[in-house]
């Protein structure tokens, strides 16, 4: 199959907020800087001065950063609450397909999107966390809950068509003259990760944007021609997102002392909880981010120490201005077209990584794209 695909367009930059907390330290019992919501207001009113294109927000059931009874601010309250306050920067919601009857989830959606002007995602996330889902009484398999992301997403875009009573009868959804009025007022894009064989095909089969966690690029790759494969097979070009965190400074050695610092302070408790969240799990991409490497070093300037104390996304891009933007600058060669930065504590991390990396990764963005 050729490897020549459409002409490369500018990336997106997206940025994160911090529900389970935040500070210049991680893995201890309770954050140094609560999650409330003036704080995470704080962030979100950063990351669109700095001309983020949007915000991926998590959502989770416990407390995924510090210990799991540390205070954890809901996902959709909290966007809400953010969508009243900025104007610009988009909301990438995570949504858990099962946990709300799709009828009304569709017309929650819709009046977010009403709300905001139009700036509403969806990060769609069957998988989840292992033992999360479970406190709240889902026992359903993984393979099944894909299947039934696929009939939630079919049945909110057949809500939002037009402003009248439709039905809807899947293996796992049922709707019997539900309506959705109005609708959204934009074009709310799915986005969808995962590793599984399940998460591919579904992303292929439904999402606007695949997304990854960042990993080596020897073993990111291949993966990636996977999906690109699997959505070409469908008639549908891909589009890929990549998420991690970064750790950037002047000097590669300061950037390093940083990395160390962040987790000097964890907590024994904090340590047993993840490495029980990770152990045995189904997800094929935790099992990856979690993977044992000689000082968590994956390669030159990868690191995957916060997977130590996080769930889901544990890797940061290690280094100095330049050697970060050429990481970036490599992944974005491999195909990715929109990348979810993050770091702690996210609003000074915001300001160095729009301040000081992402004008020189332009510049060499900007520069290939001219050749």
């Amino acid at each position: 199959m050729s490897e020549i695909f459409e002409p490369r367009g500018k990336p997106k930059f997206d940025w994160f907020i911090p529900i389970d907390g935040d500070g210049e330290h991680i893995g201890t019992d309770k954050a140094e800087i609560p999650p409330t919501f003036d704080y995470l207001k704080k962030v979100a009113l950063t990351a669109e001065k700095s001309g983020f294109y949007s915000l991926l927000v998590p959502t989770r059931f416990s407390n995924g950063l510090f210990d799991e009874n540390a205070p954890l601010a809901e996902t959709w309250t909290t966007v809400a609450a953010l969508a009243s306050v900025t104007e610009k920067i988009r909301f990438l919601v995570a949504v858990r397909p099962g946990f709300i009857s799709v009828g009304l989830f569709a017309q929650m959606a819709a009046t977010l999107d009403q709300i905001s002007g139009g700036r509403l995602d969806l990060n769609i996330v069957p998988g989840g966390i292992e033992g999360d889902m479970e406190r709240l009484g889902e026992k359903t398999d993984h393979d099944t809950r894909y299947e039934r992301a696929s009939e939630f997403i079919s049945a909110c875009k057949k809500l939002w068509e037009k402003p009248e009573a439709i039905k809807f009868n899947g293996e796992f959804i049922h709707l019997n003259g539900a309506v959705c009025s109005p609708g959204p007022k934009g074009n709310p894009a799915f986005y969808l990760g995962g590793a599984s064989e399940a998460a591919l095909n579904l992303s292929a089969d439904k999402a606007d944007t695949y997304l990854a966690w960042i990993l080596p690029q020897e073993t990111l790759e291949p993966h990636l021609k996977k999906a690109r494969k699997k959505y070409m097979d469908k008639g549908r070009s891909p589009r890929f997102g990549l998420r991690t965190h970064l750790i950037v400074r002047q000097s590669e050695r300061e950037a390093w002392e940083i990395a160390d610092e962040l987790l000097s302070q964890t907590s024994e408790s904090v340590l047993r909880q993840r490495a029980k969240s990770s152990k045995n799990t189904s997800m094929v991409g935790q099992r990856s981010q979690t993977q044992q490497y000689e000082n968590d070093k994956m390669g030159r300037h990868l690191w995957n120490g916060i997977s130590n104390v996080r769930v889901n996304c544990g890797t940061a891009i290690v280094g100095n201005v330049e050697q970060v933007s050429e990481e970036l600058l490599s992944y974005w060669r491999l195909g990715i077209d929109e990348f979810i930065l993050s770091g702690f504590p996210h609003v000074t991390e915001c300001n160095i990584v729009s301040e000081q990396l992402l004008p020189v990764l332009k510049d060499k963005i900007d520069e290939e794209l001219s050749v």
